[in-house]
């Protein structure tokens, strides 16, 4: 993009704020909790890229109009998307139904074995169960179309009429997106942001549903080989700038749209850790934000720890996250998550003392 404008709402005000004046602190998608005094204005042209720190009052100073659409949208609440709404962060719990899962080893590989562990995690507490059958981890190969449908179709089947939540097809083909939402899921998630796939656009505009646009630089072969940005969090603003504007002139609203920044998905460490950082950035486009951090390489990397181990430092990037607004936590360990934000969510809303 010639001219990049963004927000990155920081500084978080204190426990007990709700009589602030409104006009002193940003909202992010219309929740009251987490709320900002600060934010990081960012601005990148032809001529190079500035930050500003600035006062949510001198934000809202600024007479340019560009600015005030950005504000509009980074506050505006979130419509609701198959059938949740985002008062509070939601959990989508992660049904691997493939041999490989670079997390739990294909332990879920098993029709019966997915559709009990997509149970359990609905009884813990999650909001939504994504199901997938193509590995996407580094170095992954492709998978036939009908291998990929033979994993999941039957689980999709058999959840549709035990769980009680709502189910999210994770492929980016979209013959596989056409047959699961046949089969009653009612979300759409795509690690290739509809890019795999020509048809994808046309065939989530047609089925009606909402989609996940991820960032990935590369496929998963090769998207680890050597990532590279001028700017990683301006960058992937720019991707999903371009991929909204995609879905709209295809037909699908921004309404029906979850962004999720990729985390691990062609991205070094520090990647990972700037985005980590800049999450809030990423609510001035006017979508819902999912995080997809849960047992990722980059806790390794800090800690060493293997995927069976990574629940700490999983919960310390759910509550990053959720600190700046996310409202998709995209996990495997459901019921650990739901109380971590429990305690997170009863700190914000008390007054400290009472």
């Amino acid at each position: 993009m010639d001219d990049t404008l963004a927000i990155r709402a920081i500084a978080l005000m204190g426990t007990g704020t709700a009589g602030a004046a409104d006009r002193a602190q940003l909202r992010v998608a219309g929740r009251a909790q987490p709320s900002f005094a600060y934010a990081e204005l960012m601005r990148r042209n032809r001529n190079g890229t500035t930050r500003r720190l600035l006062s949510v009052a001198e934000l809202r100073a600024d007479a340019e109009p560009r600015l005030a659409h950005l504000l509009a949208e980074l506050e505006r609440p979130r419509a609701a998307i198959a059938g949740l709404s985002f008062e509070r962060p939601r959990l989508m719990g992660i049904v691997n139904v493939t041999p490989d899962s670079f997390s739990d080893g294909g332990r879920h590989f098993d029709t019966a074995a997915a559709v009990e562990h997509g149970l359990r995690l609905e009884a813990e507490g999650a909001d939504l169960l994504d199901i997938g059958g193509e590995s996407t981890r580094p170095g992954a190969a492709g998978l036939t179309l009908e291998e990929e449908c033979r994993r999941v179709l039957p689980v999709i089947d058999r959840l549709v009429q035990a769980a009680h939540v709502p189910l999210s097809i994770d492929t980016r083909n979209s013959e596989v997106m056409r047959r699961a939402a046949a089969s009653g899921v009612r979300l759409i998630n795509d690690v290739s942001a509809l890019r795999h796939d020509p048809n994808s656009l046309r065939c989530v505009a047609e089925t009606g549903l909402p989609v996940v646009l991820m960032h990935a630089q590369g496929d998963p072969a090769t998207m680890q080989d050597a990532p590279h940005y001028a700017d990683v969090v301006l960058d992937i603003y720019d991707f999903f700038t371009e991929r909204i504007a995609a879905c709209e002139a295809a037909g699908i609203p921004r309404s029906r749209l979850i962004l999720d920044p990729g985390i691990g998905f062609g991205k070094t460490l520090a990647h990972n850790l700037e985005l980590l950082f800049a999450l809030s950035v990423f609510h001035g486009l006017g979508c819902v934000v999912m995080l997809g951090a849960s047992r990722k390489s980059f806790i390794a990397h800090l800690s060493g720890a293997p995927p069976p181990d990574r629940l700490p430092g999983s919960l310390a990037a759910a509550l990053i996250g959720t600190a700046q607004g996310v409202q998709v936590l995209r996990v495997h360990d459901v019921a650990e998550t739901r109380q971590a934000l429990a305690v997170w969510q009863g700190a914000s809303s008390e007054p400290i003392g009472a």
